[in-house]
């Protein structure tokens, strides 16, 4: 009787385990959403939040526009990057997001931004909530004091491409090709259907 007992139990357990292992697979298996949920606001004042990189591929780019270098040319190659790509670029989202928003206002970003490219959105909003979606989204930066007791920004410079699900979908690397990243986003395009 008691052999019994402890077979019901070890097939017990072992269909627990066999459920536990097949939620655990099927649950890590699927695609989640890249980032963190966020409450922002466009260069226009309006709010936006992470639906705005639901339903169509993103290019995403954190930055700031008193950068010397960096974010003026990636912002640059974003616009020529679209323009390779002809009627499909209005099927991918492009955004840049200031890691400095105590300087970088609605009204600042949209003259930085569209000086450059009209397809290009601006976000920025309350520091700390900008702070939490960079870590959510892997940027790393950082303010560096200068010798005249301002500061700059030290932070990643890849953009950020997510697919229509706002699923990481790659990189596009500071002074990759132009052809290389045009394709990268054609292929997003492609993929979202």
């Amino acid at each position: 009787m008691m052999r019994w007992i402890l077979i019901g139990i070890a097939v017990a357990m072992a269909a627990a385990l066999g459920f536990l292992g097949y939620q655990y697979f099927f649950s890590s298996t699927e695609k989640q959403a890249y980032g963190a949920p966020f409450s922002l606001v466009d260069f226009n004042g309006a709010e936006i939040t992470e639906a705005a990189f639901r339903g169509r591929p993103s290019a995403v780019f954190f930055g700031f526009t008193q950068c010397p270098e960096i974010c003026p040319t990636t912002l640059y190659e974003m616009d020529g990057w679209l323009k390779q790509l002809g009627d499909d670029a209005d099927k991918v989202g492009t955004f840049f997001v200031t890691i400095d928003p105590e300087r970088d206002t609605p009204e600042v970003l949209k003259t930085y931004i569209t000086n450059v490219s009209p397809r290009v959105v601006g976000i920025t909003g309350d520091p700390d909530k900008v702070r939490e979606m960079a870590k959510a989204f892997g940027i790393f930066f950082r303010k560096v004091p200068t010798s005249n007791g301002d500061y700059t920004m030290d932070h990643t410079a890849s953009v950020l491409l997510l697919d229509k699900a706002g699923d990481f979908a790659g990189t596009i690397a500071y002074g990759e090709n132009p052809d290389t990243a045009a394709a990268k986003l054609k292929r997003l395009v492609t993929e979202a259907g």
